[in-house]
């Protein structure tokens, strides 16, 4: 049997279709995927974390004395001035009343300082006598010398007793003030404490602010009894404000003094600037919220934002920071979600006329958005984000939103 020559042909034009037709089945399609065009810009690296406003310089007032504190005389956010502002009124405590047995001992103490007063001015007017008849002997004495009638020895003697006669007299009004003054402590145990008049103030001691501010506590505005070191109210200065962070300590190890802060969730609409003073020696451990155990720190940070800018905070406000770690103005950016590891290293896929090319590439320093380049690409490079586990190096890839 023999073939004409047109079927042959037309057998071999319906092979090649079924062959093409075969190729494009068993093609792949191409990969759709996310495109990013790298440029230069500024990166910053913060560290975040949750603060607390505190005035810098707070004043707790106690008392100085036992008594009673009268009503206050200030409310909490009054206006003080140091020095001048009475801001607390403390009346002395007032001796208790005696029981019987008490009473009885004091009663006796009074007689007893009585007579003693009575004996020193027994013992005073004696000696008073003495002194008189050692003045007249002393000046009779004299005389009879001035005539030549007795020694000069005598008139030495004269006069000697005469001083120890004055000495007497000394010691025995000596005694007499001491005998008063025994009788006087003796009769003070037995007054009874008369209640001053709720408007008689001027037996209190007043205390004036230490500083200026306003009153942010007071212990009570009532009056009431009080011992020695009760607290009665505290003061500060809302204008001298600072915040303190808890932070992680390998958070505040990448720290260092003076590091600048944005203060966000404040209330205001602006965000406030801060700089880190202080960060603690020592961490200590701490549960967080999830019941983990984890060593943080309190670091202190100044306010450097004016007091106008600040509107009403205050004393005990909770504030979210971003504490600048490192930042530079003009770096390479590659988004994180770009990255993938090969082998230990850092490696994207670049995208280069419709087809996936893995790239190596060394990165610096990173935060939770972008990292900078530091070798392996270009700015106007185009890069894949969000690779998946299909793409491979050379496969054909179209972007998604070509699609849409």
């Amino acid at each position: 049997m023999y073939w004409k020559p047109r079927t042959t042909a037309l057998i071999a034009i319906g092979g090649a279709l079924l062959a093409g037709l075969g190729y494009v089945a068993f093609q792949a399609d191409p990969i759709p995927v996310d495109l990013h065009v790298l440029s230069r810009g500024p990166l910053e690296v913060t560290v975040t974390a949750d603060g607390v406003t505190r005035i810098k310089d707070i004043y707790d007032i106690a008392s100085p004395i036992s008594g009673t504190a009268l009503r206050s005389p200030v409310a909490v956010g009054d206006a003080v001035v140091a020095g001048v502002t009475i801001v607390a009124v403390v009346r002395p405590a007032t001796p208790g009343l005696l029981d019987r047995r008490s009473l009885l001992q004091a009663e006796a103490s009074v007689q007893e300082a009585e007579a003693a007063l009575h004996l020193a001015q027994t013992d005073l007017a004696r000696a008073v006598k003495e002194q008189t008849l050692a003045k007249s002997q002393h000046d009779r004495t004299q005389t009879l010398v001035e005539r030549d009638v007795t020694s000069f020895t005598r008139l030495e003697d004269a006069m000697q007793r005469l001083a120890v006669a004055d000495t007497a007299v000394e010691a025995a009004a000596a005694r007499i003030d001491m005998a008063q003054s025994t009788l006087n402590r003796a009769r003070t145990m037995l007054d009874v404490p008369s209640s001053l008049a709720d408007g008689d103030d001027s037996c209190c001691l007043e205390i004036t602010a230490p500083a200026t501010g306003v009153v942010l506590s007071v212990a009570s505005i009532s009056r009431r009894p009080v011992v020695t070191g009760a607290p009665l109210l505290r003061l500060g200065d809302p204008a001298e404000l600072e915040i303190v962070a808890d932070l992680l300590s390998n958070d505040a190890v990448r720290l260092q003094i003076g590091a600048e802060a944005t203060v966000e969730r404040w209330g205001g609409a602006r965000a406030l600037s801060a700089r880190l003073t202080h960060i603690a020696p020592a961490a200590e451990t701490r549960i967080s919220a999830l019941g983990i155990e984890e060593q943080r720190l309190d670091a202190i940070f100044d306010l450097t934002s004016p007091p106008e800018a600040r509107g009403t905070l205050g004393d005990g406000f909770a504030v979210f920071l971003r504490i600048m770690e490192w930042r530079k103005d003009d770096v390479l950016l590659v988004p994180l979600s770009a990255l993938f590891k090969r082998n230990g290293n850092w490696a994207v896929f670049a995208a280069e006329g419709g087809i996936a090319t893995e790239l190596p590439i060394e990165i610096g320093q990173r935060n939770i958005f972008f990292a900078e380049v530091l070798d392996g690409l270009s700015a106007g490079m185009t890069v894949i984000v969000h690779p998946n586990d299909l793409l491979t190096a050379g496969a054909e890839i179209v972007e998604r939103s070509s699609l849409e």
